[in-house]
């Protein structure tokens, strides 16, 4: 057997022992399902901060009209209503019809003051000049209540408020990915590996740290080669990241199936420049070199702390690092052809994110498969700088000190 096999074969078998320490643990349960816990705590934010915002759903709009003009206000609105969404929050408030009385203008601010609901817009006066009043927040109910009263006129003069037009409306499938959808998969795509690289390779950070507390690093080192080892724990904890890639993939894909199909017939836009299977084979890839890259930079410096207020204090740097390698990607993208998408693509800690950018935006293969090998290369010389960095500094530092030639003469 030769050597690089014999190293492989012993980070495997060091890759074997953490992944099940890791996996085969209440606490990885916990963390699989860190993801449910942020959710819930998103949306209870969400609640709060909409409590405090305020409730738009007693919000209504009022038109203070004669009851002749009634039939035409409500159809028209209805046919306005036609041009927003079902459900969606851009769609104005219910509409309100109330009788005139002695006085509109007073009618009007009055219902400003009224405890039942909250009153966004209210028109009163003659179509063909009314007046309208509205809240601070009821700008917009102002202007569709302009062009009620605009489109009433309108139909009162013709007789009639139905459309005039006969429209016929049709779907239409895009053949290939648009620019905007391409702009989309791509954009998607880096901050999809950003995320997860954030959320699971800040985990290799206190793996060496906890093998050098229980004195178990120094049995390892001196049965394989320290940079076996450290390619055994990245990829034991690798594996462990997969884990929790492919549960969430599975439910993620499952939950799709429950979507309205008009949702889920915008998926077919956000098809890659590079295509779809090449594009999902690249993201693999590039998620695989980024995690490999940071979590080789994160073990080396963890293995370097002895303490964990060490590894408290370098979180917040490691974040932020995380958080930069991000924004020259997301510079690179808004700046295609620049010196900037240069640098991404070659500094290896961003290239990842920058490349998966440039798959979903450019159909050209070739640089991918570069970068891959430079990111590959650069993931060897960290791991390789990392233990002798270790074995002279940490090992040495515990070992006794060599005698001189003099004292051993003596």
């Amino acid at each position: 057997m030769s050597k690089f096999a014999r190293m492989l074969r012993q980070a495997f078998t060091v890759a074997r022992r953490d992944f099940t320490a890791t996996v085969f643990t209440p606490t990885f349960l916990l963390f699989l399902l860190a993801p449910v816990l942020m959710i819930g705590f998103g949306a209870v934010g969400g609640i709060g901060a909409q409590s405090i915002v305020g409730d738009d759903s007693q919000m209504k709009m009022v038109v203070i009209a004669p009851p002749a003009q009634a039939p035409v206000l409500i159809e028209t609105d209805q046919q306005l209503r036609t041009l927003f969404p079902k459900k969606s929050e851009l769609a104005p408030p219910p509409l309100t019809i109330e009788a005139p009385t002695a006085d509109p203008a007073a009618q009007a601010r009055a219902y400003f003051d009224s405890d039942k609901f909250d009153a966004a817009a209210v028109l009163y006066g003659p179509l063909d000049k009314p007046e309208i009043l509205y809240a601070r927040r009821g700008w917009t109910e102002a202007q569709y209540l302009t062009q009620l009263a605009e489109q009433s006129l309108r139909a009162q003069k013709l007789g009639k408020a139905e459309p005039i037009a006969t429209v016929t409306q049709t779907v239409v499938q895009r053949g290939q990915g648009s620019p905007t959808g391409r702009g989309q998969a791509a954009s998607i795509g880096v901050f999809a590996i950003f995320f997860l690289t954030l959320f699971l390779s800040g985990q290799a950070v206190g793996t060496m740290a906890e093998e050098r507390s229980n004195k178990v690093i120094e049995i390892l080192a001196a049965a394989v080669p320290l940079e076996s080892v450290f390619f055994g724990k990245l990829i034991g904890m690798f594996g462990a990241a997969v884990l929790f890639v492919l549960f969430w993939a599975t439910v993620l894909i499952n939950a799709t199936r429950l979507l309205p199909p008009e949702v889920a017939g915008s998926f077919p836009s956000l098809i890659a420049a590079i295509g779809a299977p090449t594009y999902a084979f690249l993201f693999i890839a590039y998620f695989t070199m980024s995690y490999m890259l940071l979590g080789a930079t994160f073990l080396s410096i963890g293995a370097l702390t002895s303490t964990q207020r060490e590894l408290q204090m370098l979180s917040l740097p490691i974040t932020i690092f995380q958080m930069m390698m991000f924004g020259l990607a997301l510079a690179a993208a808004n700046r295609p052809g620049n010196w900037v998408e240069t640098v991404a693509q070659i500094f290896p800690f961003s290239s990842p994110f920058t490349m998966i950018g440039l798959a979903g935006s450019s159909p050209v293969l070739w640089p991918h498969l570069l970068a891959l090998a430079w990111q590959a290369l650069w993931v060897a010389i960290i791991i390789t700088v990392g233990a002798r960095l270790f074995r002279r500094g940490v090992l040495k530092s515990g070992s006794p000190k060599r005698r001189s030639k003099i004292e051993a003469t003596t």
